[in-house]
């Protein structure tokens, strides 16, 4: 299984940290977000990694280099005209993900902007009728409604519900980490700018996501304060 890092986005939260450092490069306990990562997929036997750049990306590139210092193979997707968000970034990456694979072959994704000990290797195997599986944690105090609803091994999104309150325990958040299959974006635009959470809510109303709860440290590293308090 090869592995995607998102890395493109410009960081508008984290300024004025990454006015001259891509997000991905700020440092948790000594050490970069994305290095973080690498060495987690090593751990997991995962050493083919596409990474896409944009706001600072030759920072990036610079650091990791073709990623052989870290023990893995490293390709890079770069954003010239600007980034593409998240799922524009990875359609665009797409021949590099399929390169030498089954053109159906799962692929990882990991939010750059993240910090987690989870051990990648433990994510479920993608079942044969669902094109993506997500990882999903508990709401952290930013996002407290969560982005969907997940009881009893079944994912669904949260629609409006009259006269009653949705109960908090069955809402979760997204972590950034999950699996896809490269079917699961064909016949989108190769240069459109577009964001992979609506595409994802539609696959789940057509019951073709699968989900997981995690149970390790987790945090969404989008502000300054989050980054320190990591870091204490």
């Amino acid at each position: 299984m090869k592995a995607m890092i998102l890395a493109a986005g410009r960081g508008e939260r984290m300024r004025p940290l990454t006015d001259h450092c891509p997000k991905p490069l700020l440092k948790v306990a000594g050490i970069p977000l994305i290095e973080h990562h690498i060495n987690a997929l090593v751990q997991s036997g995962i050493t083919d990694i596409i990474i896409n750049f944009a706001w600072l990306g030759e920072m990036i590139s610079s650091y990791l280099g073709d990623g052989k210092k870290f023990g893995v193979n490293i390709i890079y997707s770069p954003e010239n005209n600007g980034a593409l968000e998240t799922a524009g970034g990875i359609i665009q990456a797409l021949p590099l993900l399929t390169e030498n694979s089954n053109n159906n072959e799962p692929f990882m994704l990991i939010n750059g902007d993240i910090f987690t000990d989870y051990r990648f290797a433990e994510i479920p195997i993608l079942a044969d009728n669902c094109l993506a599986h997500i990882c999903l944690v508990s709401n952290p105090d930013h996002n407290k409604n969560g982005d969907f609803i997940f009881n009893n091994n079944q994912l669904k999104n949260i629609e409006p519900i009259e006269n009653s309150k949705l109960k908090s325990e069955f809402t979760y958040t997204f972590s950034g980490i999950s699996i896809f299959r490269p079917e699961f974006f064909i016949g989108e635009n190769t240069e459109q700018i577009l964001k992979l959470g609506p595409m994802i809510k539609k696959a789940v109303n057509q019951g073709k996501v699968s989900a997981n709860l995690l149970d390790c440290a987790w945090t969404d590293v989008g502000t300054p304060e989050r980054l320190a308090s990591l870091n204490q």
